[in-house]
């Protein structure tokens, strides 16, 4: 065979083999690309887990125990969603205590005081607690402990400066959301009288409903002399508790509040944990509403009335 069809022809074989050689690696590598990208898709589609946690009592006011997840019904904006997550078991809870110290709050401050020291008490030995004080700015005298008594920073505090309500409650979102426990509370011992935030009052809730902390209002306002400002306060702290799923409680002291302390953590102890992935995944920073449905009649659910969508 002469030399130029020879070479022609070994040209011609070395060829073919780099194209099967091409072929194989694309073969072998696919699949890995394919479960890589698989993988990506799950840990973006987690990430957009809604956590709602849901009280949910009868027409005594008494929690409901033993219902299962097809007991539920999630609706988003109107639409039903598919429940991926269903908790029912007794588990701990995360809660950040918010003590206003500011200057409307003098007279007051022992007796908010008092009722911090009622709410750790009652918590229980596996569940952890922040606590915080705010007036012009917003401090963090403890960090998540089960340690469930007050600082004894805490004692020294005197009613003064301006009062940023909205950036504690995002402060404590913020920390919350960091924290491995499904069910987050806010307490807020205030008179709801915000004067000083850089906040407003729909960002703070965003950053609550965010981090699927229910918010627990407590109060503080001056019972005796009640004005505009003390109407308006009350008017926040309990927005912040219906919009968040939680509790306003409007009695500052006595027998009524530690039962209602007492009450709190029995519900956060009894709470339905229960996850969805949106159908909606436009990420347009809009408000979804959110409705949960029962199947047992004479039952009423608790919980969360919506959250901001993330913006791309």
């Amino acid at each position: 065979m002469p030399f130029t069809a020879q070479l022609k022809r070994s040209t011609r074989v070395a060829g073919s083999l780099f194209a099967l050689l091409v072929l194989m690696t694309l073969f072998r590598f696919a699949p890995a690309r394919a479960s890589a990208r698989q993988d990506e898709e799950v840990v973006r589609v987690n990430s957009d887990l809604v956590v709602l946690n849901v009280t949910v009592t009868n027409k005594r006011g008494e929690y409901v125990h033993g219902l299962r997840r097809s007991d539920f019904k999630v609706l988003e904006d109107g639409r039903e969603q598919n429940i991926s997550l269903f908790q029912v078991e007794e588990t701990p809870f995360a809660a950040a205590l918010l003590l206003d110290t500011s200057g409307s709050m003098e007279g007051r401050l022992s007796l908010a005081r008092a009722a911090a020291v009622n709410f750790l008490d009652g918590m229980r030995s596996e569940d952890v607690a922040a606590i915080y004080h705010f007036d012009t700015q917003v401090e963090q005298v403890q960090d998540f402990s089960p340690d469930h008594d007050l600082p004894d920073l805490a004692y020294g505090f005197r009613a003064s400066g301006l009062t940023v309500l909205n950036d504690a409650i995002r402060r404590a979102a913020h920390d919350l959301a960091a924290r491995q426990e499904k069910r987050r509370a806010i307490i807020v011992l205030s008179d709801g009288e915000d004067t000083h935030s850089s906040a407003t009052i729909d960002k703070a809730l965003a950053s609550a409903t965010a981090a699927s902390a229910t918010i627990y209002s407590i109060d503080m306002s001056d019972r005796k002399g009640v004005s505009v400002d003390t109407m308006a306060g009350s008017a926040v702290l309990r927005n912040f508790a219906h919009k968040s799923g939680g509790r306003y409680i409007p009695t500052p002291g006595g027998q009524a509040l530690r039962d209602a302390f007492t009450g709190i953590v029995e519900e956060l102890s009894n709470q339905y944990t229960i996850g969805y992935v949106p159908t909606n995944r436009a990420r347009d920073g809009r408000w979804r509403t959110i409705e949960v449905k029962l199947a047992q009649p004479d039952t009423t659910a608790r919980t969360r009335r919506g959250y901001r969508a993330p913006k791309s």
